[in-house]
């Protein structure tokens, strides 16, 4: 057979394989693993550290490229070419040394089972221009027991190729648009006055459309007033109110309803109708990783590229399936551990019921539509309780999100009675609709979450044909506008093309929307856009920037602005990783896409006014007195503080942030002046602890002071 390589995506994947096996050396680049059933011959684990390779960018292909100019423009290739990332060709020499091996005979791909995995894997192959055989590793969970079963039962690499070629054509679609576009949209608004430059691409556009397009709606929103009818009834065992059915914009309306009727403002009735209805809510379905960050933003207000970090955190743990999952169902083999691991999930959580079985419920139990992935789930991996607490505390409320909603399947759904009365005063009726709690249920998992407490309407006990004593009144309401979307709902938003999906039945309804972006991308997206400042988000609520509304009014009108089309493009992709789709007739159609937008937008912009005052840039505050050179003042750059006198050869730099603790201009000013800050609280090390410490400016460079008493 020969020895075996294997491509891990990460080194924390690549150690977690390696548990799974005897190791027989270890080095800075690679594991050796010792001869077993598994590998007879042995294995090396060598691993990529993210995208070792990348895209070419214009200027390697042509020269005259790398000046931005609208005459150069389109720039488009016959052939898309890779290369080695830069600071990258330490790792990628070692794993072509790896492949390159004469005793390795075969080679597994061992990257994230998902299309990006399948394009960081061959990308790199490619690179090496190695010739040998391959096989595909897809495991859900980093457990030893699922890593040996993976490597065990490897796939061919059919499958791997046809993700690759999915995956490939996004990547390159993407460099078309975003490097044409935006050099297009950079230079015809630079014309017009606007200083800086606009990224423009195939997904984060019509994401920001979608924001800005919410906003202009809260912004013209224009509140109505509107009437209704309600009555306060007084029955022989309490009050309890009730509507008629009308709601008007016009006063008059509702005065003639019950002038009609001939009702007065205090008037006798009777009750013709009293119905109970026992009704039922199954728990939850399990967790897709977009259902996890939109619960958990609106939870704890976590964005939702930091929910990821912490799931694939909790993942690289070993104690959650792999995160970067759309589906919501898992398969009987998951069903049948996570029913033998329920006593010990129930002792973690501190909650005795009796389960019931939901083997046979296809809410949650589906192998015939589980994707490539299944939902979100604990795996048989119980922490213990020293582990639960040396991890963060952002950390551990995920994974207690994802063990309660796994374990809330096994318990009683939760049941209330909706009682009903009809009143009748003079021939019009009125409404009035209560509910009483009957079995908690699986809402006792979740007993913290506001998001999830029913405000309960109680009505009193009352008989049909019973007489009330009534007092009527025509109330006012007025209109409210949409709300602006919180960072979580951006999720939603672009799962749905910013379709409505406040309930479930939507959700169900808008199931063939692919939306725009994947599950495994739409948080890196949100964060793009943020980077690029073309969104704001203050206290959960997100806002359009100048910057944004800018790059909106620009491309409003084409595609670049379309979620729909955005989302045919999703489809068309997925088309391609299932074999029915051609990569060069999507690479041909955003070519022509491109040379349309090259023809039209010049005229479009024409019309378009820009304030530039809007994106001047203000002047950098002077801080301090530069230490270095004593010459320059220390000032804050893009996302640093830099010495003024930097073109005259003074290379004094301070960071913005350090381990996730953003410096005061304060802690700038005591580091240039007396070399030291006092205590700052916050910073995180890796492992996610905080800690407090001093800073001490030490030939220019920063340290730690600790207390030596603490």
């Amino acid at each position: 057979m020969g020895k075996i390589a294997i491509l891990a995506e990460k080194p924390s994947q690549a150690r977690a394989y390696a548990d799974a096996f005897k190791v027989k050396q270890k080095g800075k680049t690679y594991i050796e693993l010792e001869p077993c059933p598994t590998f007879p011959d042995g294995a090396i684990i060598t691993w990529a550290v993210g995208h070792l390779v990348e895209l070419k960018e214009p200027k390697e292909y042509k020269k005259e490229w790398e000046k931005w100019s609208l005459t150069s423009l389109p720039i488009m290739v016959d052939k898309y070419e890779d290369k080695v990332a830069s600071k990258m060709y330490t790792q990628f020499n070692a794993v072509k040394k790896v492949f390159n091996d004469p005793q390795i005979t075969m080679i597994y791909n061992g990257c994230d089972a998902e299309r990006e995995g399948s394009n960081i894997f061959y990308s790199i192959y490619k690179m090496t221009k190695v010739k040998k055989p391959v096989r595909r590793l897809w495991v859900n969970s980093l457990e030893v027991d699922e890593i040996r079963k993976g490597f065990n039962r490897m796939e061919s690499n059919d499958r791997d190729l046809l993700m690759y070629q999915e995956a490939k054509t996004r990547q390159i679609s993407d460099w078309l648009v975003g490097m044409n576009c935006s050099r297009l949209y950079t230079l015809l608004l630079q014309k017009k006055g606007f200083k800086g430059s606009i990224s423009i691409g195939r997904v984060q556009s019509p994401t920001v459309y979608l924001i800005y397009k919410r906003l202009q709606e809260i912004e013209n929103f224009k509140p109505e007033n509107f009437y209704e009818i309600e009555g306060l009834f007084q029955a022989q065992n309490g009050l309890y109110k009730g509507r008629a059915k009308i709601k008007t914009k016009v006063r008059a309306e509702a005065e003639q309803l019950l002038a009609h009727h001939g009702i007065s403002p205090v008037d006798t009735g009777r009750i013709t109708s009293v119905t109970n209805k026992t009704k039922r809510i199954q728990p939850p379905k399990l967790h897709a990783l977009s259902t996890l960050q939109a619960t958990a933003n609106k939870r704890w207000k976590y964005s939702p590229a930091h929910v990821l970090k912490l799931t694939q955190s909790l993942y690289e743990k070993k104690l959650v399936s792999y995160p970067r999952t759309d589906s919501q169902l898992i398969t009987h083999n998951e069903y049948e551990y996570l029913n033998d691991a329920l006593p010990k999930f129930q002792q973690l959580i501190n909650q005795s019921f009796t389960p019931i079985s939901r083997a046979n419920n296809r809410r949650f139990v589906d192998s015939s539509n589980v994707g490539e992935h299944y939902a979100i789930i604990p795996t048989k991996k119980v922490p213990t309780e020293k582990a639960l607490q040396s991890m963060p505390q952002d950390e551990r409320n995920i994974y207690f999100e994802v063990l309660n909603t796994t374990v809330a399947m096994f318990h009683k759904d939760y049941e209330y009675d909706e009682k009903t009365i009809l009143t009748n005063i003079k021939n019009l009726e009125f409404k009035s609709v209560g509910k009483t709690e009957l079995v908690k249920g699986w809402k006792e998992l979740f007993a913290n979450d506001k998001n999830l407490q029913e405000r309960e309407e109680t009505l009193p006990i009352v008989a049909q044909g019973e007489t009330v004593q009534s007092k009527i009144a025509i109330i006012e309401g007025t209109t409210t506008p949409p709300k602006p979307y919180t960072e979580g709902q951006l999720i939603t938003m672009m799962k749905t093309c910013g379709k409505s999906v406040e309930n479930e039945e939507e959700i169900e309804i808008l199931k063939s929307v692919e939306g725009i972006g994947t599950e495994a991308t739409r948080s890196g997206i949100i964060e793009t856009i943020k980077k690029h400042e073309f969104i704001e988000v203050r206290k959960n609520i997100v806002y359009i920037t100048p910057k944004g509304e800018l790059l909106c009014r620009a491309i409003e009108g084409t595609l670049l602005s379309s979620p729909s089309m955005t989302a045919k493009w999703e489809i068309y992709l997925k088309k391609i990783g299932r074999g029915e789709g051609s990569a060069k007739h999507f690479i041909d159609n955003i070519g022509k896409f491109i040379n349309q937008l090259i023809l039209e937008v010049p005229d479009q912009l024409s019309e378009l006014s820009i304030d530039a005052e809007k994106f001047a840039k203000p002047a950098a505050k002077n801080i301090a007195l530069c230490p270095a050179c004593k010459i320059g003042k220390i000032s804050l750059r893009r996302n640093f503080y830099g010495c003024s006198d930097y073109k005259n050869g003074c290379k004094q730099t301070f960071p913005e942030r350090i381990l996730g603790k953003k410096l005061t201009e304060k802690n700038i000013k005591d580091l240039s002046s007396v070399g030291k800050t006092a205590e700052i609280k916050g910073f995180k090390s890796k492992n996610g602890k905080q800690f407090s410490a001093a800073l001490r400016l030490v030939e220019g460079k920063i340290e730690f002071e600790f207390n030596a008493k603490k």
